[in-house]
């Protein structure tokens, strides 16, 4: 399985995901600043893979901190991570918990403050793959055998520290010996399904058929498909769900065609602070996305263009959402606070 992101003695390593599927490079960040961008820049994406980078971040921006300053760094560094992408929770989620290891050892000598936080940020890191394999082992058996699964963006080990969310889900029912087969929708406009998820798939030799956004109500009308499984970027108290724009479409495609539609997200995506999916914000992304592929132009020069990266699923669409602590259900509202305070 592929490595998302590591710490290193160097700096942190990560998988340049701009490079996919064409080149398997790896970038070192030495700095928090190079961190932040490459979280801006998409050379490391997915709500959970951003929260682990971003812990990372915080650990490797203490260490060129002056000891004398380290109130003032932690908040500078903290400032430009969570100033990255506004849409993901897990950003702000792991930012919170490195400052409150940072407050819980910040009388100690400066060089165990900065082991502190390389520790926390570590653990966050192996606390995450454990987490989506629990995801997986909870959603597996809602998997049916010998069908095939719709997935939308990437929510596999490129989304997270490694196994995933949603394609966590598809691993843990191939590994229960489930005969299982994945169709990605391409994810335009930035092609995570195409780029991404088909390459990951085929990395673990699992079975992945791609086709273009356009096509996903054809094929959830054919019955060919068992249930469809994405990821989020953000879960609102009342379990309205901002993931990847497209995923409202296929939403909706899957309740017209009786075709189960279920999100696999820790429990860190959750904001409760949030009534609804309304007040999630909703980044935009440069225009350049849409009208170009690469650095070909596919669209007349100096058209306007609307570029949201999110979309936001009404609650009533999601037949359940997949979490490290169990199953949520209708009423959201309910079952979602419990989950968080179990």
């Amino acid at each position: 399985m592929v490595k998302t992101i590591e710490w290193t003695s160097a700096g942190v390593v990560m998988i340049d995901q701009t490079k996919l599927p064409l080149q398997e490079v790896y970038v070192t960040c030495r700095t928090y600043q190079e961190v932040a961008e490459a979280i801006r820049s998409m050379v490391i994406r997915g709500a959970p893979a951003i929260g682990v980078a971003a812990a990372m971040g915080v650990a490797l921006g203490v260490q060129a901190a002056p000891d004398k300053e380290m109130d003032t760094a932690i908040e500078s560094i903290c400032g430009t991570l969570a100033g990255t992408r506004p849409t993901a929770v897990n950003l702000f989620w792991a930012l919170d918990r490195m400052k409150r290891a940072y407050e819980s050892v910040r009388d100690q000598d400066p060089e165990a403050i900065r082991q502190a936080l390389i520790q926390e940020a570590q653990r966050i890191y192996r606390e995450d793959i454990a987490i989506n394999r629990e995801i997986g082992r909870i959603g597996e058996p809602l998997i049916a055998d010998s069908k095939t699964v719709l997935t939308h963006c990437n929510a596999g080990a490129l989304a997270t520290a490694g196994y995933g969310t949603a394609l966590g889900v598809v691993r843990a029912a191939v590994e229960a010996g489930k005969r299982i087969h994945v169709m990605a929708d391409e994810t335009r406009p930035y092609l995570q399904g195409s780029r991404l998820t088909v390459w990951e798939l085929e990395q673990d030799g699992i079975p992945a058929t791609l086709i273009t956004d356009s096509m996903a109500g054809h094929f959830l009308k054919s019955g060919r498909i068992g249930c469809v499984v994405v990821g989020a970027d953000r879960i609102a108290a009342n379990g309205d769900v901002a993931n990847k724009i497209g995923t409202y479409t296929v939403a909706v495609l899957a309740r017209e065609n009786g075709v189960p539609f279920y999100v696999a997200a820790p429990i860190s995506t959750l904001d409760l602070n949030l009534e609804n999916g309304d007040q999630i914000p909703i980044e935009q992304r440069p225009a350049k996305e849409v009208t170009h592929l690469g650095e070909v132009a596919i669209a007349p020069g100096g058209t306007a263009v609307e570029n949201p990266a999110f979309d936001v699923t009404p609650n009533r669409y999601i037949s359940a959402i997949i979490t490290e602590r169990g199953l949520a259900r209708p009423p959201y509202t309910e079952s979602l606070r419990k989950l968080l305070a179990a």
